[in-house]
């Protein structure tokens, strides 16, 4: 099987994968707007996707459509076999590559032993790369992870999941502990490239955290070494984030700034996408956190938004929005 990742030009720039959020909605969304190179699903338990009674509720959540190659499915657990389940699936389903979440901080995760917690136990994390191998059948197999769990790991962690030759490897630049409460340590980046370059040269690394827009994405990798940059909360009321790196390659022009009118009416066909894509699945009500992010910094927003959380479906969205924009 192919692994995509050679195959991509540096540097490269993806959308993290984030629950109740990168949903094959949004991706649409984003997909039409400004593609990023690569696209990760929502992450998913590997426990859920290998019962066979919770397996149909969750593969919503691996839902994707063909114009979103190459796309990365991630998963999490701590059980090696259902992780090799899971990972066939993946292929049956059609994934370019399939990722392992060991960073998440959500305490429910890591009580299964999961997410941050495969930071505390690396031999059963290994494992899990193993299995994921195993039942991936060549698909390229990477992590996202953390500079370690209350402390920083770099020489021991992150050395650790470098021995296993994965093609790629996503390190968020905090600790488990900091959470999203301090700033990003970009600074730390050069060591995690040395340690690469010195363990596994073909690895290529993604850094994540605090990263605003293209232009703050090409800086930060020409200054600190990483071979692409995950954006996660910058896409948020932003679904133009890709687009210059489409219009300008390598050369990225300053941040693509949308006037509210756009941005309103972007939020209304996200919306009516939501309802009909996955409207049957999820609560209307997860599409509300999106709002927050479109209906921002401009007269009236704050008012506008509490009509909104009120609304209870798409309709009622757009009646609300337009009733607004008939008055600017």
């Amino acid at each position: 099987m192919n692994n995509f990742w050679q195959k991509l030009n540096k540097p490269f720039f993806v959308l993290a994968p984030m629950a109740d959020v990168t949903d094959c909605a949004f991706r649409q969304i984003i997909n039409k707007y400004g593609k990023p190179d690569v696209f990760w699903t929502e992450f998913v338990s590997a426990d859920g996707l290998a019962h066979p009674e919770a397996r149909p509720k969750l593969l919503i959540d691996l839902k994707f459509s063909p114009n979103e190659h190459p796309i990365v499915a991630q998963i999490f657990g701590s059980r090696p076999e259902n992780i090799r389940e899971a990972a066939k699936l993946c292929v049956e389903l059609g994934f370019d590559g399939l990722d392992i979440n060991m960073g998440c901080p959500d305490k429910s995760i890591e009580k299964q032993g999961a997410g941050a917690a495969c930071i505390k136990n690396p031999a059963l994390s290994i494992e899990v790369i193993h299995a994921a191998r195993e039942g991936g059948g060549g698909l390229p197999v990477s992590v996202k992870t953390r500079i370690g769990y209350n402390k920083e790991e770099i020489d021991t962690w992150i050395a650790t999941l470098l021995k296993e030759k994965l093609p790629v490897l996503t390190v968020h630049l905090r600790t488990r502990k900091e959470m999203s409460l301090v700033p990003a340590h970009w600074e730390l980046m050069p060591r995690i490239i040395e340690l690469r370059n010195k363990i596994s040269p073909e690895t290529l690394i993604i850094g994540n955290g605090d990263v605003t827009d293209l232009k703050d994405a090409e800086e930060k990798i020409k200054k600190y070494g990483c071979d692409g940059v995950m954006f996660g909360r910058a896409i948020f009321g932003n679904p133009w984030l890709f687009s210059a790196s489409q219009t300008y390659g390598n050369h990225l022009s300053d941040l693509v700034e949308r006037d509210t009118e756009s941005k309103l009416h972007v939020m209304v066909e996200h919306t009516k996408l939501f309802e009909e894509m996955l409207g049957k699945h999820k609560n209307f009500a997860i599409m509300k956190k999106h709002y927050k992010a479109y209906v921002n910094g401009f007269d009236g927003a704050k008012e506008l938004r509490v009509k909104l959380m009120e609304a209870e479906n798409a309709d009622e969205v757009e009646k609300i929005t337009n009733d607004f924009l008939k008055n600017i």
